[in-house]
């Protein structure tokens, strides 16, 4: 009888004597084949009691490892930032500003920290941070949440998606991303036992505006589909619903039992006075929606890891009991901190649009005389830049190499999807001081 070890391997034991000395077998099968080792306690034997532990040690370790996620590598993010260490570049690949928090929020993050609130906050959240964010979704999207009930606090917007995708998603479900899609969402999926399906975006005749194609999302949707997730405003592109998405995005899904996880992380960084369209303002979305969304983007607080997700009663019950043993319970001190400033500083995600939209405009006025084609964005804080006048390496290669020879790192768009179709284009975060722009903008308008 054989018994499984893991990693490919079984092994089996037996023992008998012979001549009044103990001898022992083992049978290893490792990778089809099997091995036998034998030894015995007799002084004189060849292959003794420990040189025999230390073979079928050996066997054991250097056996393959069966890696639940073997088309996963270390995440762009990391590769292109440790690059721009490496190189002293200028890091305009991952997605942190170079700027502190609002000075009255860390005011209120060290006075939490030194007056006791130091200990595990409740699992959904502390109630003072959710009843602000209820108060938050009521203000701007006219939706009256149940802060017991529907508010989950996560430890940072990843958490959340890996938390609701782990919630909803079952062995054999497929689940709907439209590329290019944020590199987190696929990983937890297979973990969950899922399957993902990619659906580009289409991109408009002039190169730079991203849209649902409504058709192809209608032609995948089946009877597996569990899971739609959408990321608007949008990462890396900065695409926004438009005015009638939100209803065709509903009539779409309408007989379809697949539910919704919305990523609105950069909820509040919406440029030229288009408004922000969330799923939580469309009542038929709502009823099968997750929306996720992050502390971290709004606060410029990324390192502080504060996110939340909004969904119904019955979704959120189950989001919980995924989050409860994901993380538990999340930064007391920072929530305290962050209800605090929301209810006496509810101005200051309303200022956001205009903060950053002058970088936006400063960082691409610059970039006017360069040989670049873009086009400003139209949220987030990031900037795509296509570079098919300079260059016809493909993206990754291309930006690897700038950040080396010129020192300015980027993100490739090409890693977000399935099917590389972004051809040219690179992503650069301009939610930097504007001597960090100014640096980056010169060195690109060199090229």
């Amino acid at each position: 009888m054989f018994t499984e070890l893991g990693c490919g391997i079984t092994i089996a034991d037996c023992g008998w004597q012979s001549n009044h000395h103990e001898i022992y077998i083992s049978n290893y099968r490792l990778a089809g084949a099997r091995i036998c080792i034998g030894y015995s306690d007799e002084p004189n034997c060849a292959l003794p009691r420990d040189r025999f532990q230390q073979i079928g040690a050996a066997i054991v370790m250097h056996a393959p490892f069966s890696s639940k996620l073997p088309n996963v590598g270390t995440t762009i993010f990391t590769v292109m930032s440790q690059l721009a260490d490496d190189c002293e570049a200028i890091n305009l690949s991952q997605g942190f500003p170079s700027f502190d928090p609002p000075a009255a929020l860390i005011d209120r993050m060290e006075h939490y920290l030194r007056t006791g609130a130091n200990q595990y906050a409740p699992m959904p959240g502390v109630p003072g941070l959710r009843q602000a964010i209820a108060d938050k979704i009521s203000t701007l999207q006219r939706r009256s949440v149940d802060v017991d009930t529907e508010i989950t606090v996560c430890t940072g917007a990843t958490e959340g998606l890996f938390s609701a995708i782990q919630a909803i998603v079952r062995a054999g479900d497929e689940v709907i991303v439209f590329d290019p899609a944020y590199d987190s969402y696929e990983p937890a999926i297979t973990l969950a036992g899922g399957r993902t399906r990619h659906i580009p975006l289409t991109i408009s005749d002039d190169g730079f505006d991203f849209r649902i194609d409504w058709q192809r999302l209608q032609d995948n949707l089946n009877d597996k589909t569990r899971l739609v997730i959408v990321n608007f405003p949008h990462n890396p592109t900065g695409a926004i619903l438009g005015a009638d998405d939100l209803q065709q995005l509903a009539e779409t899904l309408r007989n379809s039992p697949a539910y919704l996880l919305s990523d609105e992380v950069y909820e509040h960084i919406v440029f030229d006075g288009e408004p922000h369209r969330s799923l939580l303002s469309h009542e038929e979305l709502w009823e099968k929606s997750l929306v996720v969304s992050s502390f971290g983007k709004t606060f410029h607080a990324t390192g502080w890891k504060i996110g939340f997700c909004t969904a119904p009663a019955t979704l959120s019950a189950e989001f919980r009991k995924v989050h409860q043993f994901t993380t538990f319970a999340v930064n007391t001190p920072a929530q305290h901190a962050i209800a605090d400033f929301l209810q006496s500083n509810p101005e200051f995600y309303a200022q956001l649009p205009d903060f950053y939209a002058r970088r936006r405009d400063y960082f691409c006025q610059l970039l006017e005389t360069s040989k670049f084609r873009l086009k400003p964005t139209r949220s987030t804080f990031f900037q795509i830049l296509d570079y098919g006048d300079i260059s016809d390496e493909t993206d990754v290669i291309l930006a690897k190499r700038w950040t080396r020879e010129i020192g300015v790192a980027s993100i490739p768009l090409s890693v977000f999807c399935e099917d590389s179709f972004t051809g040219t284009r690179l992503r650069f975060c301009f939610a930097k001081d504007e001597a960090t722009l100014a640096d980056a903008a010169q060195r690109l308008s060199q090229l």
